[in-house]
């Protein structure tokens, strides 16, 4: 099994007709994605890919039955597409986009509370279910189907994770890119307990990085909730403090949300704690006695 995509998902592309939308929308149906639909505003009636597009989510929605929406456009078009999106109530929305402004985030949020929606994202590199579903821009060969779900805030790192665990023959069944700006739709604990309902997915791998406090709430999470073992790894262990590592969310500021505060919390809430990525697929193995 999986967590929020699998097989049966049907996939709208909002920012298709894009260069950036083609190719990603190419390279998505290639892996074997079921993508139904693409909206472009004063692009409806076209094909792109042999995928009908639409002007309106709405639209897309009602005449493919589309339940999962994958965001491509500038940042500029980022609010009004996820709002679009929200507003006819796609279940699942994947915002790879970078650069939206707080302001905007702050706006999407609280519109959100009250919708059946789930965000993820922005600035995310999407989420994959191997052998079923990409809904995002990972590459895909680096993934096999197996009891391992990943969560992880960074874009790059989640693929050099994956690459550990299938190189040691542990497969995944989810790995999902929360993103890294302060401002996110959805966090750590939000698919870790995705992850602890899925009966499928027997070792929980966290990738975590400098800033802020999620990753001590989702190992407090860990420890008081879950059946299931769980390595992580923090990136930015040599960051200095005060400089921004990568990601808006990744700064350290008085002293905390240091690699090394997280790596203790997380330790003393029973995680394993890897000092290098290519250390998970090993430590994998052992735990799950394979």
């Amino acid at each position: 099994m999986s967590i929020w995509i699998d097989k049966n998902s049907r996939i709208l592309v909002q920012g298709m007709t894009g260069k950036y939308g083609q190719y990603h929308t190419r390279m998505m149906l290639e892996y074997g994605s079921n993508i139904v639909a693409g909206v472009t505003p004063g692009k409806g009636g076209e094909k792109v890919l042999g995928v009908p597009v639409f002007d309106r989510v709405e639209e897309a929605v009602a005449q493919t039955g589309a339940n999962v929406s994958i965001i491509l456009v500038p940042a500029r078009f980022a609010e009004s597409a996820i709002f679009e999106a929200a507003l006819s109530d796609v279940p699942l929305v994947v915002c790879i986009t970078e650069h939206i402004p707080i302001q905007d985030m702050l706006r999407i949020m609280a519109y959100l509370k009250d919708r059946p929606v789930r965000l993820l994202g922005p600035n995310c590199p999407g989420l994959i279910t191997p052998g079923e579903c990409k809904v995002g821009i990972m590459p895909g060969p680096v993934h096999i189907p197996g009891p391992v779900g990943v969560v992880s805030r960074s874009g790059t790192l989640t693929y050099e994770v994956a690459r550990s665990l299938t190189n040691a023959n542990c497969g995944q069944s989810t790995v999902v890119g929360i993103g890294g700006d302060p401002i996110h739709g959805t966090n750590f604990i939000d698919v870790l307990s995705a992850f602890e309902e899925d009966p499928k997915t027997e070792l929980l791998v966290l990738l975590g990085e400098i800033g802020g406090d999620d990753e001590e709430k989702a190992g407090a999470w860990l420890k008081a909730n879950s059946s299931k073992p769980a390595i992580a790894f923090i990136a930015g262990q040599t960051a200095p403090a005060g400089k921004r590592m990568g990601h808006a969310g990744a700064v350290i500021r008085g002293g905390k949300g240091t690699a090394t505060s997280k790596i203790e919390s997380l330790r003393d809430c029973g995680v394993h704690v890897v000092s290098k990525i290519a250390d998970i697929g090993p430590l994998a193995v052992k735990i799950l006695g394979k």
